[in-house]
């Protein structure tokens, strides 16, 4: 008979003794290889499956090698989610430090950057390592409120035993991500912990809106950031004849003149100026403004030679797409859905049409209007090595695809039924 998954936030609230206390029996019977009723939550019992397959042994301790202060410091000044402490520390740390649990704060690497709250709790946590500098991914730490919601890109409450590291089982939290709200990107994690007696079925909810509200912030602070950058310059773009667009240092578009507009433009990283070649603009004459750039296309052939595109699938949360050629190379990382199209695409030499990658990706051939939405994106920095009437990459091409060492781990975050096709087929 099926498991009936056990409600632990509600129990818990009631009785946290008790709720421990089952949650600790259906831990010991998976790690025993057994089922036990009522089952684990799926979301608890998937990560549990995760960290079985990658051999994390759950009765060592969880301390990791901790950044030194210097790369605390550096990875602090470069991560955007030093923009909105203030929204995170007046959403969080006030309750939680009523509430004797701590806000912690870690970049999509599971480093944990700021920890704030109670100070009782703060030594608790230093008891467990959960402290400044420490690596609180899952394939390190067992299934964890930061490091889980970072695999599954959506908010996790993981209370006692649920946590896969026996030295966790005292302990509760609720992560949600923080993702870049321009393309999806994760950007990091925030985390309310504390000791399990103060578990409440509320908590991931208050976090996962506080972690909304601080991506609305960064939100607004890209578009003022855009307003700043367009009145620079529109002086500039008056007195040019031909195409141009002032773009950001990430590319986002904020003006454009004798061309249509585009969001972005994937401009390649470490840019100088000069004559530089821009994927979907071809070779262009590109110079300093502002926070900014503006770039405008020359029209001159790019270079001849074969084009060689990677993608890099080995790492879940920074899955990108190398293209390399005579004209130079450049890297883009990509947002989940976009590694499931491209993914897809390189599996399928020959082309999908927008039916078959509606099909593959919702099990719905009828929603080809989202299809082509995201390939419309794509196409923002993969256009000219993309076809259609099948869509497909064009065939003068050379495409590599690098996967999890684990080919199980494929995109972890996909439900898209032809992913999760893929990693059952996968020899074991």
């Amino acid at each position: 008979m099926p498991q009936t998954p056990l409600d632990v936030s509600q129990l818990a609230a009631v009785d946290a003794t008790r709720a421990a206390r089952m949650v600790r029996e259906m831990r010991d019977a998976a790690l025993a290889g057994r089922r036990s009723r009522p089952g684990p939550r799926p979301v608890i019992e998937q990560s549990w499956d995760r960290m079985l397959r990658g051999g994390v042994d759950p009765e060592r301790g969880a301390r990791s090698r901790l950044l030194t202060p210097d790369e605390v410091r550096r990875r602090r000044e470069e991560s955007p989610l030093r923009h909105v402490l203030p929204v995170l520390r007046e959403g969080l740390v006030s309750v939680a430090d009523a509430a004797h649990h701590i806000m912690v704060v870690a970049d999509a690497d599971g480093r944990v950057l700021w920890r704030e709250g109670s100070s009782a709790v703060l030594r608790q946590a230093d008891g467990l390592g959960f402290m400044l500098g420490a690596d609180w991914r899952e394939s390190v730490v067992g299934t964890n409120g930061v490091g889980t919601a970072a695999v599954l890109r959506r908010p996790v409450q993981v209370f006692a035993g649920e946590h896969f590291l026996r030295a966790h089982a005292s302990w509760t939290c609720a992560g949600a991500p923080i993702t870049d709200p321009r393309d999806g990107r994760l950007l990091g994690v925030v985390d309310v912990s504390g000791p399990l007696e103060t578990v409440h079925p509320a908590t991931l909810a208050w976090v996962d809106s506080v972690a909304k509200l601080a991506e609305a912030r960064l939100r607004e602070r890209h578009l003022a950031s855009l307003e700043r950058l367009r009145a620079v310059a529109a002086p500039a773009l008056a007195r040019l004849a031909g195409r141009a667009l002032a773009v950001d240092r990430d590319g986002w578009t904020a003006a454009v003149t004798g061309m249509p507009y585009t969001d972005r433009v994937a401009m390649p990283k470490s840019l100088t100026p000069g004559r530089r070649w821009v994927p979907g603009l071809g070779v262009c004459a590109v110079e300093p403004l502002a926070e900014g750039w503006l770039v405008r296309p020359t029209d001159e052939p790019l270079p001849g030679g074969s084009t060689r595109i990677v993608l890099d699938l080995a790492q879940p949360r920074r899955c990108s797409v190398t293209v390399s050629g005579s004209a130079g190379s450049w890297t883009h990382e990509m947002s989940p859905r976009h590694s499931e199209l491209l993914f897809l695409l390189a599996e399928h030499r020959e082309g999908r049409t927008a039916a078959q990658l509606a099909a593959d990706m919702f099990g719905d051939p009828a929603r080809t209007v989202t299809v082509r939405a995201e390939i419309s994106r794509v196409r923002r920095y993969l256009g000219g090595f993309l076809e259609h009437r099948p869509y497909r990459f064009c065939d003068a091409v050379d495409i590599a695809v690098v996967l999890p060492a684990d080919p199980r781990e494929l995109l972890p975050h996909s439900t898209a039924p032809a992913v999760r096709r893929a990693r059952t087929a996968a020899p074991v």
